[in-house]
C-alpha cells in the first residue's frame, strides 16, 4: 500500500484536495476530524484534559474558550495538551493504515496538517502539499 501524506497551511485548499482525492475513491484520514472526535461531547480525550484544566471540561463537554484561554496564561500547557492528544491521533491513524493495508487497498491518504511536525512524513511514501491564494 502506498501512503500520500497531504498538508498544508490554514486557508490553503487541504480540505478541497482532500475532498477531491476522496471522491477518486482514495481511503482518507482526515487528522482534523479526528481531533473533533477525540474532543466531542463525551469524547476519549476528555477525561485526560479535565484532569489537566478541570474548568474546560463541564458535563461531557469541552469549553474551547476556557482552554484557549488557560493556553494563552500557561505556555507549557499546550505541550501538555499535545502529549495527550498526539497519541490518541496516531492510535487512530494506525488503525486506518492497519485497515485498509489488511483489505489491500493500493492508496491512503494521510489529511495531517501538521505531517512533517509531528514526523508523520516518514510514513509516506508521497507528500503533497497544498498552497493557493
Amino acid at each position: 500500500m502506498r501512503i500520500l501524506g497531504l498538508t498544508g497551511g490554514m486557508g490553503m485548499g487541504k480540505s478541497t484536495v482532500a475532498a477531491m482525492l476522496a471522491r477518486a475513491g482514495l481511503p482518507v484520514f482526515d487528522a482534523d476530524a479526528t481531533v473533533r472526535s477525540l474532543q466531542a461531547e463525551n469524547g476519549a480525550a476528555l477525561p485526560a484534559i479535565a484532569r489537566l484544566v478541570p474548568s474546560a471540561v463541564h458535563n461531557g463537554h469541552l469549553d474551547r474558550a476556557v482552554l484557549r484561554q488557560a493556553v494563552v496564561m500557561q505556555p507549557g500547557l499546550l505541550r501538555q495538551l499535545e502529549r495527550i492528544m498526539h497519541p490518541m491521533v496516531w492510535a487512530a491513524r494506525n488503525r486506518f493504515l492497519a485497515h485498509y493495508r489488511q483489505i489491500g487497498t493500493p492508496w491512503v491518504v494521510l489529511d495531517v496538517p501538521l505531517l512533517f511536525e509531528a514526523g508523520g512524513n516518514r510514513l509516506c511514501d508521497y507528500v503533497m502539499v497544498v498552497s493557493a491564494p
